[in-house]
């Protein structure tokens, strides 16, 4: 019989036992090369999990197609480009099995903007280019801060509703969609990877292959 396999990417530092975790972090890269990987070991760079795998969605993870029955990401998919973002919903589409879930959490366009008008103070503005990660607080012009900042790859680069969402995961494939909360889904694999911290005032999605 073979093997249920689940598979979650952007992973982060979270990566529970019975799960394929991968990342896509240069941290990680740097942490796996033999010695010099101990530099990037410590403050400030947070250390991963020995079982974290490095892959990258865009490229494609190395997991056979239609094999996976759970699929998940967590704030990754505003860190990509609008084009990455389309490549990055088909491959996650072909590792799932027919009939296989996908779960997803990004920030929530939608909130943020309603929250960003609904505020009458000066600093509205500032306070939404923060929230939606595209504003710069300042620029790093010495080559250990721009080091940092690619290490950290905090930026956001397209941000999404529900409604835009649910197109592209159409396009991609995906069937099913639906608004989701976290611990809602009739698969509990789930709760082995959702944090709720990260689900707060954020848009979650689940769809199926």
């Amino acid at each position: 019989m073979k093997q249920k396999l689940y598979v979650q990417y952007g992973c982060g530092l979270h990566a529970p036992p019975g799960w394929r975790s991968f990342d896509a972090s240069p941290t990680l890269r740097l942490q796996r090369i033999p010695l010099a990987g101990k530099l990037f070991r410590r403050d400030p760079y947070p250390v991963f999990p020995a079982n974290v795998e490095y892959g990258d969605i865009v490229q494609g993870l190395p997991v056979p197609d239609a094999f996976s029955v759970g699929l998940y990401c967590s704030h990754v998919l505003e860190h990509l480009s609008l084009t990455d973002f389309r490549l990055a919903l088909r491959n996650s589409n072909r590792l799932l099995a027919e009939g296989g879930i996908f779960r997803l959490v990004v920030p929530d366009l939608e909130y943020l903007a309603h929250s960003y008008l609904s505020r009458e103070d000066p600093s509205a503005s500032i306070r939404f280019m923060e929230q939606t990660g595209l504003g710069q607080i300042t620029r790093n012009r010495r080559i250990a801060g721009f080091l940092r900042e690619w290490v950290g790859n905090s930026r956001h680069l397209w941000m999404w509703d529900f409604k835009g969402l649910n197109v592209e995961l159409k396009d991609a494939g995906f069937r099913n969609i639906r608004k989701a909360r976290i611990g809602d889904s009739a698969d509990l694999r789930f709760l082995e990877v959702e944090e709720a911290g990260r689900w707060e005032n954020c848009l979650g999605v689940e769809c199926a292959r």
